[in-house]
């Protein structure tokens, strides 16, 4: 006997299996979380492993199905910019350069703070190691032997006036930290200081003096790709909270090891769930983000094609903030 009933049980059966496509059932590839379509937005600054971290990030964030946009942000500004919510994450918040105006950002309400990385910080004056080889300035890396006539005289270049030079990354970075700090600590008559464009007017200088056997004291930081080229920091008076002209101290410092922090806009978890859960667990390396940087300024790749390449070299690391 014919069962007329059958029919329209399979036509239910077929209704239902059509729903759980639509919803995602039947992709399992489909995005695993309910993120919302707007792009994340992600600033790029001028260092190499600040916009190679951004295409990283950007690339992880992609692989789970999100939009990603990456805008320049001045380093200072993009806090600001990130509580208002023009942007949506910072990776790369350095203490010494820029925790003033993160703190300032997330006190006022819009910003949170998001977590540490793994690695630490230095942001200092310092020189490379073959200098240590020379008569150019014995007694360094002690502050003291900047004192020495002699020394300045050999880190002098055709535009310092006859002085030692500093060769201080851009304005944008410190302010006039470093002026500041010369003459705190009775330096100025001997040194002064020039301000870079870019990290690329700093690592042009290192090998040029290398080439030229010359003197040089450039501003860097850790970590870096100048890790394992052989760089030396200069041992200034220690760091202590409230010791420089911005806080009030006398300036006679130096930089504090210091956090490379994330920041993100209040809104992002709650627009972007799946990515901010990811980007709480995100947690470099200085061997990482040293790696980063050396593709760029040791391989000469350009920031993206640096950023396929670590993630591509790097999966198990990545893949640990995904699952």
């Amino acid at each position: 006997m014919k069962n007329k009933s059958l029919p329209l049980i399979i036509g239910v059966i077929i209704v239902i299996a059509g729903l759980v496509f639509f919803m995602g059932g039947g992709d399992k590839t489909a995005k695993k979380s309910g993120d919302s379509s707007q792009p994340i937005v992600i600033p790029t600054h001028n260092w190499s492993s600040q916009i190679v971290m951004a295409y990283v990030i950007g690339g992880i964030f992609e692989s789970i199905g999100n939009n990603v946009e990456y805008v320049p942000a001045d380093s200072n500004a993009v806090y600001e910019a990130i509580r208002q919510g023009d942007v949506d994450i910072s990776h790369e918040v350095w203490q010494s350069a820029f925790g003033k105006s993160f703190d300032n950002a997330r006190d006022a309400g819009g910003l949170l703070d998001w977590g540490d990385h793994e690695a630490r910080t230095l942001e200092d004056m310092g020189f490379p190691n073959w200098i240590l080889d020379t008569d150019l300035c014995p007694g360094l890396p002690d502050w003291t032997a900047l004192k020495n006539p002699d020394c300045a005289a050999n880190f002098a270049t055709p535009d310092s006036g006859g002085k030692g030079r500093w060769l201080e990354g851009p304005q944008s970075w410190h302010g006039d930290l470093m002026p500041q700090r010369l003459e705190a600590l009775g330096l100025d008559d001997l040194w002064m200081v020039k301000f870079a464009g870019g990290a690329d007017a700093l690592w042009a200088d290192l090998a040029a003096a290398e080439k030229e056997q010359r003197g040089s004291i450039i501003f860097n930081w850790t970590p870096n790709f100048t890790d394992g080229a052989g760089f030396t920091f200069i041992d200034f008076p220690p760091y202590y909270d409230g010791c420089r002209p911005v806080d009030g101290g006398d300036g006679k410092c130096g930089s504090p090891d210091g956090y490379l922090k994330k920041a993100v806009y209040e809104g992002f978890p709650k627009t972007h769930p799946q990515a901010a859960e990811i980007f709480k667990k995100m947690s470099f390396t200085t061997s990482h983000i040293g790696a980063m940087a050396a593709l760029v300024d040791t391989d000469k790749m350009t920031h993206e094609d640096a950023a396929k390449k670590w993630l591509a070299d790097n999966e198990s690391v990545w893949k640990a903030f995904v699952n």
